[in-house]
């Protein structure tokens, strides 16, 4: 036995029954329409949409092949609203606009996509790469390391037991994969640990797999990110230049460290990056000589249509929003909660126009995860999960991006990129008056 409306349903009823005892085609159309927001909330319902949801109904609840009325009681109603297959709370097909630029989206991100369980020990493989595709993600992330003879590539946990998996096996299963759950653009994020001439030969492995279906932007930065309808079928390639790699690297030799620390591991966060004018200076310096003798490396550079790296200087500089490009942030858990205590307009507007990734911690061994809520809060785009993980925050995402079809992308609430006239932009600490409908 079913149980009795509650009062809400029974005040929409008698609203849009204009107080009688029966509801028409008509009636539940404009509930449809101004309540559920069906086709957009605004004349996307039609009459005979709203006749077919009334048969069903009817045919489901009664199991009558046949019938005298064509209108639904309350009772019918109720059962329409509550019932998850005439429905559901979640449509399956994309029905946000998908014309926006890349930054107005969040997106469903892989960290470490190629590990098959832990960080620390378990294989490395393209098999957890093609299940993440499969469910939808749009985001895949390969640490990319020379192999032990320094002749190819491999994908591993650098500095890890994880044993690795061939680049070239991760790349073509991504394109055999990267769209039979949406056909929104994959993006590949790369952690390069490769040397220039292995640089040079993923270029070419990029290049042969993946042919037209790679976005080459026509200009070396991006002013504004092309929309995920633009980029339909296509793969994106992310990392840092090579210029960038280089840079890090001849830091890396100058300050001479004899241990690798987990934020070497992981990536030192901006507000550590603190660097004198002088070693900026050397390191542009060998960086352009490295180039002059590499000129294949101009190929793998221009392979990267979102650009990736490490600024100078504090947070408030790393959060810089510039006029004439964009590019992607990455900040790991820890770091985003401290940048929101003190930064957190600042995280919303450079989300605005630029790509925030987040990753997890270096000491979640086990592959947990974190809450994403305070990432997506804020405006970031890649709240990057381990996939291969378990628990509540990783039901959290999938749940998450089943939205919007499971497309991958599910567009930001419009206060996350709202500016008003004084320049003011969403502040999540900001305490708002409760509206009540």
């Amino acid at each position: 036995m079913e149980a009795d409306p509650p009062e809400d349903v029974k005040e929409a009823f008698r609203k849009y029954s204009e107080g009688g005892t029966h509801m028409t085609a008509e009636q539940l159309r404009r509930f449809l329409a101004e309540v559920q927001l069906e086709g957009g909330g605004g004349g996307g319902v039609s009459v005979s949409d709203a006749e077919k949801v009334v048969e069903l109904v009817l045919k489901t609840r009664h199991h009558l092949a046949k019938f005298t009325r064509n209108t639904l009681t309350l009772d019918d109603f109720h059962h329409y609203l509550f019932s998850a297959d005439l429905n559901p709370p979640i449509k399956d097909q994309v029905h946000q606009d998908m014309k926006a630029p890349l930054s107005h989206y969040f997106i469903y991100t892989g960290h470490n996509s190629y590990l098959t369980g832990n960080q620390l020990s378990s294989d490395c493989s393209d098999v957890p790469i093609i299940k993440a595709l499969k469910r939808g993600v749009r985001v895949v992330e390969l640490d990319i390391w020379p192999n032990s003879t320094k002749d190819d590539v491999h994908v591993l946990h650098g500095r890890t037991l994880t044993t690795p998996v061939e680049l070239i096996k991760c790349l073509k299963s991504i394109k055999e994969h990267a769209f039979s759950a949406s056909p929104y653009p994959v993006i590949i994020t790369l952690e390069d640990h490769l040397t220039p001439d292995l640089q040079v030969k993923v270029a070419q492995m990029i290049t042969e797999t993946y042919g037209d279906m790679l976005f080459l932007p026509e200009c070396e930065c991006l002013q504004e990110f092309p929309s995920p309808e633009e980029l339909k079928y296509r793969i994106i390639i992310s990392t840092k230049p090579p210029k960038e790699y280089l840079k890090a690297k001849s830091k890396d030799t100058r300050n001479n460290s004899m241990k690798e620390s987990d934020e070497d591991e992981w990536g030192k966060e901006p507000a550590e990056l603190t660097a004198d004018q002088e070693d900026d200076q050397k390191s542009d310096s060998d960086s352009e000589d490295n180039e002059e003798h590499q000129p294949e490396a101009s190929n793998y550079k221009r392979l990267i249509a979102i650009h990736a790296g490490k600024p100078k200087g504090g947070l408030k500089e790393a959060l810089k929003v510039e006029l004439d490009k964009v590019r992607r942030l990455s900040l790991s858990e820890q770091s985003l909660e401290k940048a929101t205590e003190t930064h957190g307009t600042d995280v919303v507007r450079f989300t605005q126009r630029n790509v925030l990734r987040i990753y997890p911690k270096g000491t979640r061994f086990n592959s947990s995860n974190y809450k994403p809520i305070i990432g997506w809060m804020h405006g970031a785009q890649m709240v990057a999960f381990n996939m291969q993980g378990y628990g509540r925050a990783l039901w959290l995402m999938h749940g998450m991006f089943r939205s919007n079809g499971g497309c991958g992308y599910v567009k930001k609430p419009d206060f996350l990129m709202n500016v008003s006239p004084g320049g003011k932009v969403f502040d999540p600490k900001e305490e708002l008056p409760i509206k009540k409908l």
